[in-house]
């Protein structure tokens, strides 16, 4: 489905991404994970065509999208759940879903949609009159997916979804983020809580200053010494 090759990213002179290759085939979640500054959220960025790359290519489904704008990308079916939620505070849960919609004019959809993200996220039904800024971190979180969804997305992307979040809390997001991608969604997920994104992955590839160090199913890596001690916090005995 989305295939990055050899992509090279640099901020002033200073190489974020350097020249890695990624595989995100249809049906699955893969997860990306790493430090800060690792180079995770710039990849997202830049598949979403918000960073332009030095070189390498970006294909979903085999035709290039690279050099395309962030509009065109999501008309193609790609959407972004941005790290920090970035909800707009100031309108109700309704109308933050509804902008997700922004780019399609079929209403009975729109409004099918609508009850099927209210079945994912009972909590956005009750306070759907309510403004987002006034939800708690993870209210937000779920609206922040809510309106992805909204896209009818192919390719959803999250970038650090746990992030600041309650344990209870990121339970539940990681069970619905199983959820989307039963219902069909492809999932490209970075995440820092290595633990979390593993168990749900089935690949995932490890990043350290730009490039990739390591990559297998998620079981696998779950499973390697170096990535319990680097990520789990295990200690090799």
């Amino acid at each position: 489905m989305l295939k990055v090759r050899d992509l090279v990213v640099a901020y002033g002179g200073i190489e974020a991404l350097k020249g890695i290759s990624v595989d995100v085939p249809d049906g699955k979640i893969v997860t990306l994970i790493g430090a800060n500054g690792a180079g995770k959220s710039t990849l997202l960025r830049t598949i979403m065509g918000l960073v332009k790359p030095m070189s390498g290519e970006i294909e979903y489904n085999d035709e290039s999208i690279k050099g395309l704008n962030s509009q065109r990308i999501v008309s193609r079916g790609i959407t972004l759940v941005p790290e920090g939620r970035r909800v707009f505070p100031n309108l109700t849960v309704l109308e933050n879903l509804r902008i997700g919609a922004y780019l399609r004019k079929d209403a009975d959809g729109i409004a099918n949609d609508i009850k099927r993200i209210y079945e994912l996220f009972p909590r956005l039904e009750e306070r759907h009159w309510q403004m987002a800024g006034t939800l708690s971190g993870g209210e937000q979180q779920m609206l922040a997916l809510g309106r992805a969804l909204m896209s009818r997305p192919k390719l959803i992307m999250m970038d650090e979804p746990s992030l600041g979040l309650a344990p209870l809390v990121i339970k539940d997001i990681f069970n619905i983020i199983r959820r989307i991608n039963e219902s069909g969604t492809t999932v490209l997920l970075v995440e820092q809580n290595a633990n979390m994104a593993l168990k749900v992955a089935h690949h995932a590839y490890v990043l350290e200053t730009g490039n990739i160090k390591m990559e297998g199913s998620g079981r696998e890596l779950l499973e390697n010494e170096e990535i319990k001690e680097a990520y789990l916090g295990k200690k090799k005995k």
